[in-house]
């Protein structure tokens, strides 16, 4: 029979003990499970972690178990995870009849003896524990380096609130050029309607008048272009708008009246409509600013109607405003209507008792003094009034547009904003 020598026993010893003494300590969870009907639970629990330290500095991997419950009886064993550096726990699911019944967590403490599941149960993350999920690594997460494989990611010149442009790696970069510049299809930006870009946006005539002689005979009047489409064309006639085909018709750019519309002597004839153009006219982009309807007052004290704020830096020096207004009036006595351009009134002018309808526009100049202000306004029964002024307000700050108006005192009268528009003509 061999008999190891005393030394090799003696190795042999002390390599066992070693071993022990190398595995981590291990908790006791042992318990009964019931169902709700107060019978016991029969089925699997399985049990996943994630990799963490222990407190006896064991590397403890990403790993899971399956312990089967027989007659409700659940024992395992695990290591403690309420004193493992950095804080961790396990993500325990019980299944029942082919699925999942219900999952928890458990944050197992150190024992001498064994641990019933209320000792062990967390109903949250705590702050011990939540430490834990900031050192998952990606590689832990099933599917999830694929997915992030899938976004886009910031190249070297992202920047946020601006256009983006993909580069040949796939990551996203802000495009690079001046606010009213346009961006390319690969990614380039350039004035809009530079060669190689997108066509400049149509023109825009706006409080045009046609050329014809206003003195009730002449029925046919001419437009500097044609509008493009025929049905951008809005055409007033005091104030009033005339319906094509019905007051007039259009033939490219001429405007024939029908004999029971013709205008008579002192009637005002304003025009506004789109036309066609050419990437190579020049014309810079329209912007709308502000567009919508206002408010109704039937006080006689002066009420906001309507407000247009121009954020701080969007004017520029060469830069139009154009604004564009219409009051709707409902009664049988004078009110005023008002625009303001910043601190500064540009119309402010009496309405009469028969004004349905009154409207106007002014056109804002922008240069470093300020902006120069021309104004025109007119109703259904009261007649055209210009004005023209130089408001002071710095555009490096915020302006409002303000509409404004108010009744006469002891009638029952209601103004209204019906509309109102606000457009920026960029200088380029």
């Amino acid at each position: 029979m061999f008999r190891p020598s005393p030394l090799a026993a003696f190795g042999l010893i002390s390599f066992l003990a070693a071993a022990a003494v190398a595995a981590p300590p291990l908790a006791t969870i042992q318990d009964v499970l019931y169902k709700a009907d107060g019978t016991r639970f029969n089925g699997v629990v399985t049990i996943d972690w994630t990799s963490f330290q222990a407190a006896d500095t064991s590397n403890i991997a990403t790993q899971s178990t399956t312990i089967r419950i027989v007659d409700g009886v659940l024992s395992v064993q695990l290591v403690p995870t309420s004193n493992a550096a950095g804080g961790a726990f396990y993500n325990v699911h019980y299944t029942s009849d082919g699925k999942v019944q219900f999952s928890e967590r458990w944050a197992v403490r150190p024992s001498p003896t064994p641990l019933k599941l209320r000792d062990v149960r967390i109903s949250s993350i705590t702050s011990g524990t939540a430490s834990a999920l900031a050192n998952v690594l990606v590689a832990d997460v099933t599917g999830l380096p694929q997915e992030l494989d899938l976004r886009p990611v910031k190249g070297m010149s992202f920047a946020p609130n601006r256009a983006a442009a993909i580069n040949s790696s796939g990551a996203l970069e802000a495009v690079a050029g001046n606010l009213s510049d346009c961006v390319h299809v690969d990614g380039t930006s350039g004035p809009c309607g530079s060669a190689g870009g997108p066509v400049a946006a149509p023109a825009f005539a706006d409080a045009e008048t046609p050329a014809g002689n206003v003195d009730g005979a002449n029925a046919q009047f001419t437009l500097l272009s044609a509008p493009s489409p025929a049905t951008s064309l809005a055409l007033y006639r005091n104030g009033v708008l005339q319906k094509q085909g019905f007051d007039y018709a259009l033939n490219a750019n001429i405007i024939s009246f029908v004999a029971a519309a013709v205008p008579q002597p002192a009637d005002v004839l304003l025009a506004s409509y789109r036309s066609e153009t050419a990437a190579a006219s020049g014309i810079a982009p329209v912007q709308v600013l502000c567009s919508g309807a206002g408010s109704t007052t039937a006080l006689p004290g002066r009420a906001e109607l309507g407000r247009c704020t121009i954020p701080a830096g969007r004017l520029s020096a060469g830069d139009r405003v154009e604004i564009r207004f219409e009051y709707s009036h409902h009664g049988t006595s004078a009110f005023t209507a008002e625009v303001q351009w910043g601190n500064t009134i540009v119309v402010s002018r009496n309405g009469s008792a028969g004004d349905s309808i009154f409207t106007g526009h002014a056109d804002a100049a922008v240069s470093q003094a300020g902006a120069a202000i021309s104004a025109q306004s007119w109703g259904t029964a009261s007649t055209l009034a210009s004005g023209a002024l130089l408001a002071t307000d710095a555009w490096s700050s915020p302006i409002d547009i303000i509409f404004a108006g108010n009744t006469a005192a002891g009638s029952s009268d209601q103004l209204t904003l019906a509309a109102f528009t606000v457009l920026r003509y960029p200088a380029f």
